[in-house]
This record gives structure tokens, C-alpha cells and sequence, in this order.
């Protein structure tokens, strides 16, 4: 298999998903006649489809929602069943987004400005909490099309996911604030197993699964597969943030530095760094990222290739992703109908050679 099929494939999916997330989102203003605004008010009601639909229709790569998909098929399920569940793991995506980029005071989101600069703050929340009610509703609806034990089955999964993705924010944002510098791989892994391993791989995973109807010991293979495919994932995502514009999405590079966000190279190099160097390093964090300096930030990567710190994530990245795939051979055989097994296959290799 080659990058580009991968890249097709969530393409495909995509077009495949879009239109079910499409169909939802007007579903927001439909009130019921009983609870539904005057006619005199309809100018609001515009303006409230307006905001929320805004990070949906600008349509990411559709990652999380592929791979609901694909273990699904994997394990002989019909596309009609997981379109449903995997529209909903992206419309989650869309406001935990929205929320995340409030917090991290994010300039842009998917090439162009953040929601919460195009209107406020307070409006953009309101916007996400739109969308995250709308995702509950989706998965209630699956009653209709996997029944209702499977319905419930896949509302805990969502629970569960989203409980430790919240947990790893809020791990991330307490060692930023406090500007925490004495930290471990294993201190970072911890968030990138929260934010990354759980809810970018294998909770969407784990959604096909059980409407596949995967065993308690199946669900717990794919949870390890996806832990080690999500940490590679999440370092080449830092890895990129500090040498690549994902491919003219993003203007800003070293965003991440600016935000003060500890990943696994920041940590590495806060270990290593003496004298001089490692003064002006916590100068430059312990600044917000409007009193950050494009120079500070370009001299922070800087010092990351000098004392090794890209390619030290780079070797672990790597070394995560043959532990991934050694694992897949060994312990997701389950995972047997192609060409979606191939893709699952083929997923760490493709995570640590994308280019955005």
C-alpha cells in the first residue's frame, strides 16, 4: 500500500460521512411548534446556524470518523451501519475543538481564523456546546439502525472517551499554566494517551468494534493498538507544528511554542539544556504567546535541532510505531475482511511518513 491510498481512503469516507453530519446540523433550528421563535426572531435563529456551522463545513481530513469505519468493515459490518457513529466521532471533533481553541487562544483553525476571533469568545462556546448537544441526539438516534443495546453500548464508549480526553486537557493545561518544567516522557505520554491514544484512535476504533460485536478481551487489543498508534500520531503532529505548514493550512509555525504546550520535544530539551541557553529558554515560556517573539519562538526550534530534541521524538515516534505494528500481526487477526484490514495495517506507517 501507498500514502496517497490511505489519503483516498479518507477521502472516500469523507464523501461518504459529510452528508449524514450535513443533514444533521439542520436539525439544530427545527424546533418543535410548541418551543419554536416568532417569525420577528428568525434573524437569530440565522445567525446561531451561522456560528455553529462554521468549523463543520471547513471539513478536517475526517481521521477519527475513518477509523470507525474501517474496523467496522473490518470485522464485516455494512457501511450503512457505522455512518451514523462515525458522523457523530467527527461532529465531536468540531466542538471540542471550538472549546479547545477558546482555551488555547488558537489563531486559526483549519487555515483560516478561529471561531472565537470571527465572533467572541462567549458565542463560540455557546457554538461548540450547540454542536455537543447534537452529537448525543445522533447517537440516539442509532436505536433505528444497530438496536438499542448497541446504542447504549456505543453512548458508554463516547462517555468513557471523552471522560479521559477531558482529563488530558485538563492535565495540559494546568502544567502549561504553571509553566511545569521537571517533566518525563512518561508525564507526556499521559496526555498524549488521554488526547490522542483514546479519542483520535482507539475509541473510534472501539465504536466499530462493538457494533461488531467485539469481545471484552478484542476491545482491550484494539485500546493497546491504539494507544501506541496515537502517541505516533501526536508527535508527528508536534513534529510537524515546528517544521511544516500542513501544507498551507497553517501560517504560523511553532504554534505549540507559543502556546507553551509540553510535548515530548519541549520536554527533552528542557532535560538537556544548559548554561545561557537553558536561562533564555525559561524566559521565553514563561511569557503568554502575544509577549512571544517569532525570533524567541524560531530560537526555541532552533535549540531543539541543536540539542536533539526533533530527532530524539522523531527515533521514539518511530519506535512506537514498529511496536504498533508488531502488534497489530500479533494480536488484531480479528481484524480480517479487506481492504480495510490493509488500511489498519498500513495506519502507523502512514502516520509517521504524512507530511500534514
Amino acid at each position: 500500500m501507498e500514502h496517497k491510498d490511505f489519503v483516498e481512503c479518507l477521502k472516500k469516507y469523507r464523501e461518504l460521512i459529510w452528508p449524514v453530519i450535513d443533514n444533521n446540523l439542520k436539525t439544530i433550528v427545527d424546533f418543535e411548534k410548541s418551543c419554536r421563535p416568532k417569525k420577528k426572531y428568525q434573524f437569530l435563529v440565522d445567525l446561531h446556524q451561522e456560528i455553529f456551522e462554521v468549523y463543520p463545513k471547513r471539513m478536517g481530513k475526517y481521521f477519527r470518523p475513518s477509523m470507525v469505519m474501517l474496523t467496522g468493515e473490518a470485522m464485516g459490518v455494512s457501511r450503512d451501519k457505522l455512518l451514523n457513529t462515525a458522523a457523530a466521532q467527527q461532529l465531536s471533533e468540531e466542538w471540542i475543538l471550538i472549546h479547545d481553541d477558546v482555551e488555547d487562544d488558537s489563531a486559526q483553525r483549519r487555515g483560516k481564523e478561529a471561531l472565537h476571533h470571527i465572533y467572541s469568545k462567549e458565542l463560540a462556546i455557546n457554538a461548540g456546546d450547540a454542536l455537543h448537544v447534537l452529537m448525543w441526539r445522533m447517537l440516539q438516534n442509532n436505536r433505528k439502525i444497530i438496536g438499542e443495546d448497541k446504542t447504549f453500548e456505543i453512548m458508554a464508549e463516547f462517555s468513557r472517551m471523552l471522560n479521559r480526553t477531558v482529563l488530558g486537557q485538563t492535565i495540559e493545561i494546568k502544567w502549561t499554566q504553571e509553566n511545569k518544567k521537571n517533566l518525563e516522557d512518561e508525564d507526556i505520554l499521559l496526555i498524549l494517551e488521554s488526547k490522542t491514544g483514546y479519542y483520535t484512535v482507539a475509541g473510534p476504533m472501539r465504536e466499530g468494534a462493538i457494533i461488531a460485536g467485539a469481545s471484552p478481551n478484542q476491545m482491550e487489543k484494539i485500546y493497546e493498538f491504539g494507544k501506541l498508534t496515537g502517541y505516533c500520531f501526536q508527535i508527528k503532529d508536534d513534529l510537524l507544528d515546528l517544521t511544516s505548514d500542513f501544507a498551507g493550512l497553517k501560517k504560523q509555525t511553532g504554534n505549540d511554542i507559543y502556546e507553551g504546550k509540553r510535548t515530548i520535544m519541549l520536554a527533552h530539551l528542557m532535560r538537556v539544556i544548559e548554561g545561557e541557553d537553558k536561562r533564555k529558554l525559561s524566559n521565553v515560556l514563561e511569557k503568554d504567546r502575544y509577549h512571544k517573539s517569532p525570533d524567541e519562538v524560531e530560537w526555541v526550534i532552533e535549540k531543539m535541532k541543536e540539542y536533539g530534541s526533533l530527532d530524539y521524538a522523531d527515533r521514539l515516534m518511530k519506535k512506537f510505531g514498529q511496536e504498533a505494528q508488531e502488534y497489530f500481526l500479533k494480536n488484531l487477526g480479528f481484524l480480517k475482511k479487506s481492504p480495510a484490514r490493509d488500511f489498519l495495517e498500513y495506519l502507523p506507517e502512514f502516520l509517521i511518513n504524512r507530511d500534514h
